[in-house]
């Protein structure tokens, strides 16, 4: 008989981490994720920041969980801070499993703090994860870590995965400036899909922007990007929607609005808009600087300067050409997800072991 498991994942509320568990079972009584302690911040990240990542935490509550694995939440903590929570684990001997989503994080704008961040997570972890085979190799020649490459679970409930994508005149193209966090620059994506427009019978773009970034008042108003998109919507080369954050019914809805999604990434590795894409039926199109292509099918474009805008340009060509492009089914997103959940508990079963060995 399995002996159940108790994990404190970092977070549990992610949809990540939610679909981490059998489509079929989803409340696996082998495999117990804790619930995120309430931390009293905003309902739209009710997990952050995390409590867990706290050594006064996993003192206090070390009897409740087998395995710590963190996945995201530590993007404010030093070094030392991470290394005192190693510490904590240790002292109680409860293994850290750690899947790295990112090699940089997207929020910071120099890579700096995350890089020295990642330093204590995966030199620590006793087993690491990942996304897609070009983030391991990275893993394995900065700390000579082995990963275990495990891919991206849906991101969009079960009931969208069937869902019919709904019918609409044209080629619609769509950039989302979200709120700009630092790896975003979706100016110089604007201007060249802008240009190519012409050349693609019945497309348009749509350009969504949060309202923090477009509205004067607001502390994070982006003067540049606002007047230019909106110079270039009243010149009727772009429709500009300006608008807070998207429910997630509202995202899905969104996104399958689309024909093509272009990830205005300066930077970064993985994606759940990718995801969430890819379940949708929606092409994406996103820079070469990441692992997008391996993570799920998608069209590329160089993040070099100079080699931007004619990449983006025959990347748009080409999506007009396979339109509509690849997309999940319910059955092989199933089937994954009841891979993620065996996965997931070969390698706790495997730390265990293993930190027993090491303190029998």
């Amino acid at each position: 008989m399995t002996a159940r498991l108790t994990i404190a994942s970092v977070p549990a509320g992610h949809v990540y981490v939610r679909h981490l568990s059998s489509p079929t079972s989803p409340r696996d009584p082998d495999v117990v994720r804790l619930p995120d302690p309430p931390t009293g911040s905003s309902p739209d990240s009710p997990w952050w920041p995390p409590v867990m990542l706290d050594p006064s935490w996993i003192d206090a509550h070390a009897d409740t969980f087998d395995v710590m694995h963190v996945h995201f939440g530590f993007d404010a903590l030093a070094p030392q801070q991470l290394w005192d929570i190693v510490g904590a684990l240790r002292r109680h001997h409860k293994p850290l499993v750690v899947t790295v989503h990112d090699l940089r994080n997207p929020h910071h704008t120099e890579p700096t703090l995350h890089d020295r961040q990642l330093e204590v997570l995966v030199t620590a972890a006793d087993a690491l994860i990942t996304l897609t085979p070009g983030a391991a190799a990275i893993l394995a020649r900065r700390w000579g870590r082995d990963a275990t490459v495990l891919p991206h679970p849906h991101v969009v409930p079960r009931a969208w995965l069937a869902r019919p994508r709904p019918q609409h005149d044209g080629f619609v193209i769509g950039v989302h400036a979200k709120s700009l966090r630092a790896s975003l620059d979706p100016l110089p994506i604007v201007e060249s899909i802008v240009e190519v427009l012409p050349e693609i019978p019945g497309a348009r773009l749509r350009v969504d922007a949060h309202t923090d970034v477009m509205t004067p008042t607001y502390d994070r108003y982006e003067p540049v990007l606002a007047g230019r998109l909106r110079e270039l919507a009243r010149d009727g080369q772009l429709e500009l929607r300006v608008h807070d954050y998207f429910t997630d019914e509202e995202l899905w809805d969104y996104l399958q609005g689309l024909d093509v999604s272009v990830l205005p990434y300066r930077f970064g590795s993985h994606s759940g808009w990718l995801e969430a894409c890819h379940d949708l039926g929606t092409t994406v199109i996103a820079p070469d600087c990441g692992f997008y292509a391996e993570q799920r099918p998608c069209l590329l474009y160089s993040a070099s300067p100079t080699l931007r805008r004619s990449t983006l340009q025959e990347a748009l060509r080409h999506a007009v050409a396979q339109n509509p492009g690849p997309r999940a089914t319910p059955a092989r997103r199933d089937e994954e997800r009841l891979r993620l959940a065996r996965a997931h508990r070969t390698i706790y079963d495997s730390v265990l072991r293993e930190r027993v060995s090491c303190t029998s």
